[in-house]
C-alpha cells in the first residue's frame, strides 16, 4: 500500500523537471496516526501528522486523501491543520544543491493530468546552494508539468478577483561571469 500511495503523491512535488529522477526508484516511508481504507470508493485517508518520505522528497500534512479513478489514475489532496500549511521539499536534478519547496493550506495533485494545485497561502520556491533563485507567492498556484505552464491567481478559487490582493514573483539575478572571463562571443 505504501507503494500505491507514493505513486499518487510523488508527482505532487515532481513538477516536471523539478524532481530528482532517482527518487522514483527509492523506497517510500509514510508515517501517520490513522489510516482508513475504502476499497469500494478506492479512497485512502491518512490523518495525524502525515509525513511521506521517498528519496529526497519529504511531504508534511495533517491529512492526505488518495483516490483512484476507474482507469487507475491516482489523485491526492494534502490538507494542513488549522493555522498550519501542508509542505513539500525535494531535490532537483541539474546540480548538487538544487531544491524545490512549496507550501499551502491545501495541495492537490492529479496523476492523470500531471497537474499540481496549491490553494490558500500558496508558495513555491526554488533554491540553489541554499539561496533563493525563484519564488512565487499567491493565493492559488497551478502547475501543469506536461505543458510547463504556471497559472497564478489572487484567490484560492483559481480566479483573479479585483481587490483580493496581489501576488509576488521573485527572480534572483544570475551569477555574474567569473573575473577575467571574456563576454560571450568574444575571445
Amino acid at each position: 500500500m505504501k507503494k500505491f500511495l507514493l505513486s499518487a503523491v510523488l508527482g505532487l512535488a515532481a513538477c516536471g523537471a523539478w524532481a530528482e529522477r532517482a527518487d522514483s526508484n527509492k523506497p517510500t516511508e509514510i508515517a501517520y496516526d490513522t489510516l482508513d481504507v475504502d476499497d469500494v470508493t478506492q479512497t485512502k485517508t491518512l490523518t495525524g501528522n502525515v509525513v511521506l518520505t521517498r528519496g529526497t522528497l519529504v511531504m508534511h500534512a495533517e491529512k492526505a486523501v488518495v483516490t483512484a479513478d476507474p482507469e487507475g489514475y491516482q489523485s491526492v489532496t494534502l490538507t494542513a491543520a488549522p493555522g498550519k500549511l501542508a509542505t513539500f521539499r525535494q531535490k532537483r536534478d541539474g546540480g548538487p544543491d538544487l531544491w524545490v519547496e512549496g507550501q499551502a493550506e491545501r495541495i492537490d495533485y492529479s496523476e492523470r493530468n500531471e497537474l499540481v494545485k496549491l490553494f490558500a497561502k500558496a508558495q513555491i520556491r526554488q533554491l540553489e546552494g541554499g539561496a533563493l533563485s525563484n519564488e512565487i507567492d499567491s493565493e492559488f498556484i497551478s502547475y501543469d508539468s506536461r505543458k510547463e505552464v504556471f497559472i497564478v491567481r489572487n484567490d484560492p478559487s483559481g480566479v483573479n478577483k479585483p481587490g483580493k490582493g496581489r501576488g509576488k514573483l521573485i527572480i534572483a539575478p544570475r551569477k555574474p561571469a567569473a573575473a577575467g572571463a571574456a563576454p560571450a562571443g568574444q575571445p
